[in-house]
């Protein structure tokens, strides 16, 4: 095997780190898409099931299918500054930044990366064992860990670390799902949004679904999706009738996650309720399934059912608590790491 070079031989004693999110399309286009579908669903960590059966299914059927329906949902959210999960990410990777050199010194280099589409982790590692650092925190934008998510982080570091060379000391955060700071983010999100608007009856805390048969087989991902909506309700001082755990984006006909989102939301408005405020936990910014899934289709759901106020709740996205809370975050994990760093 032909290694690269990875680090700089003279490589100083900084840190760089390397935040990554799920990934978007290039465009709002079904080309586009279907590349974009096409290496997402290719990966095991996504699809569990035999290779030669799901890749029948998946060229056979679905990238025919189904990228010309989402490039439709991708362009009523597609902005001036192109993908809103790609354009979020950027500030908020820039507000990381701009946190960890403010108390810990100058000399950490923050980037981002998309587990899907680009830039790629690859890219992102490489930019910066380019830029002189020799250790690198990895941070996957995912609160809750689940192997379908952080998990494929993990692989995609280590496939292009095994290529290099000289390779960095290296941390991987596993999961951030009841750090004190994310979850006052949270908390300080709604109740921004409770200053302005009058609040819901009910309070719904909708994750991304993952495959039932995931967590039946040890996947933690359900259980810490529980404690970050537990420790949100207890921190907005809610009773167990005012808000609910629920889950949503299931796909193919296998059990998912349950209670599900859009059934939830429907059930909840038959039964007389009129009011509800639904905010997502589980994404870092808002993307296709919070902007077009619950801020848009959901919300017909509801009121198609009879309910009348539906709001959502942003993501944390680029706020100033948001940066500030991940910055933190690495300091307390990596303490050597981002105390005293050199100047550049």
């Amino acid at each position: 095997m032909k290694f690269q070079r990875g680090l700089l031989p003279e490589a100083t004693d900084r840190t760089g780190v390397l935040l990554v999110n799920l990934g978007t399309p290039d465009a709002p286009s079904t080309p586009a898409v279907r590349r974009y579908l096409g290496e997402f669903l290719h990966d095991h960590r996504v699809v569990e099931l035999s290779r030669w059966i799901w890749c029948l299914i998946l060229h056979g059927v679905i990238l025919r299918i189904r990228p010309k329906r989402s490039a439709a949902a991708y362009q009523t959210i597609w902005g001036e500054s192109g993908s809103p999960l790609m354009s979020l990410t950027r500030q908020l990777t820039e507000g990381v930044e701009a946190n960890l050199n403010k108390l810990g010194g100058q000399g950490v280099s923050v980037t981002m990366a998309m587990r899907y589409g680009q830039p790629s982790v690859t890219h992102a590692l490489e930019h910066l064992a380019g830029s002189g650092v020799n250790r690198i925190a990895v941070l996957p934008l995912y609160p809750q860990y689940s192997c379908s998510t952080t998990a494929s982080v993990y692989d995609a570091v280590g496939n292009t670390l095994k290529g290099w060379r000289n390779l960095p000391a290296i941390h991987i955060v596993r999961d951030y799902h009841l750090a004190d700071g994310y979850l006052d983010a949270l908390a300080a999100s709604v109740q921004a949004h409770w200053a302005g608007h009058t609040p819901g009856e009910k309070l719904v805390i909708s994750f991304h679904g993952t495959p039932q048969r995931y967590a039946d087989q040890g996947d933690p991902y359900r259980l810490q999706c529980e404690e970050t909506a537990a420790a949100l309700a207890q921190r907005l001082a809610l009773t167990d009738e005012q808000w609910i755990l629920t889950f949503q984006s299931r796909f193919g006909r296998a059990p998912w996650l349950q209670p599900y989102t859009d059934k939830t939301l429907q059930s909840l408005a038959q039964q007389g309720t009129r009011s509800v405020d639904v905010i997502c936990p589980g994404f870092a910014v808002d993307c296709l399934e919070t902007l077009e899934e619950i801020a848009e289709e959901n919300a017909g759901i509801f009121r198609e059912a009879g309910g009348e106020n539906f709001a959502y709740i942003p993501c944390l996205n680029d706020r100033k608590e948001h940066s500030a809370a991940l910055a933190d975050l690495l300091r307390n994990e990596l303490p050597a790491w981002f105390s005293n760093e050199p100047s550049r």
